[in-house]
């Protein structure tokens, strides 16, 4: 059984509570959504067939131990929890990011979710799986992209209305580039005392002009 994968390459963490920190990233191919904002529209379909064998044997030449699977959408392929495993028999911290809409249950509890909770203006938000907060350990972390007032006030709801036992610190929001700036966010968390972590996407201020994994 193989893993369709759009890329592998080794950075930094451009966000979540890593950021800054040398990451080897396996980019999986294909995503059961198609938000108004997404940046990894070429991993919806593009990408190469390979054992989890193949994958560790590609990631072995980096010697970095931490590792992150995102998409497109991790979980929609069977074979993503038996590679999160195999990744984590092998010595490596794994991070797994996903978009909110799938099951993490059947996600080994050592693996650290970054779990997407999609707002109104990605026109996804229908599409929230609320019964994952439940299953998020004191690792995990929550995200929310931000790209109006509207969705800034639909996270605050959510975080009122769920009962997220995660440290606020752990609780991300993300401002969508070009529709809401890092100041105007900023400003809202203050304004509000908002026990959030403000996330910006340190890949894209270090390599503005990139668009795929560097």
């Amino acid at each position: 059984m193989t893993i369709k994968v759009n890329e592998i390459f080794f950075s930094i963490q451009g966000e979540s509570v890593y950021a800054g920190i040398p990451c080897i990233f396996i980019r999986l191919t294909g995503c059961n959504l198609r938000c108004m904002f997404c940046d990894t529209v070429y991993a919806y379909h593009e990408g190469e067939d390979l054992s989890i064998q193949q994958i560790i044997d590609k990631i072995s030449c980096y010697t970095c131990s931490l590792v992150e699977i995102t998409g497109g959408e991790p979980l929609i392929q069977d074979k993503t929890s038996d590679l999160i495993d195999t990744l984590q028999n092998n010595g490596y911290e794994v991070l797994l990011e996903t978009n909110g809409s799938m099951d993490i249950g059947k996600i080994n509890r050592k693996c650290i979710k970054i779990v997407d909770i999609k707002c109104p203006s990605s026109r996804e938000s229908k599409n929230n799986r609320f019964e994952n907060i439940k299953l998020l350990t004191q690792k995990d972390q929550i995200k929310f992209v931000i790209s109006s007032k509207e969705d800034y006030l639909y996270a605050k709801k959510i975080i009122s209305e769920h009962d997220i036992k995660i440290p606020g610190s752990n609780i991300l929001f993300s401002p969508a580039a070009e529709k809401v700036t890092p100041a105007e966010l900023c400003e809202w968390i203050k304004n509000d005392n908002l026990n959030v972590r403000l996330n910006l996407q340190l890949h894209k201020i270090i390599w503005p002009d990139k668009d795929r994994g560097v």
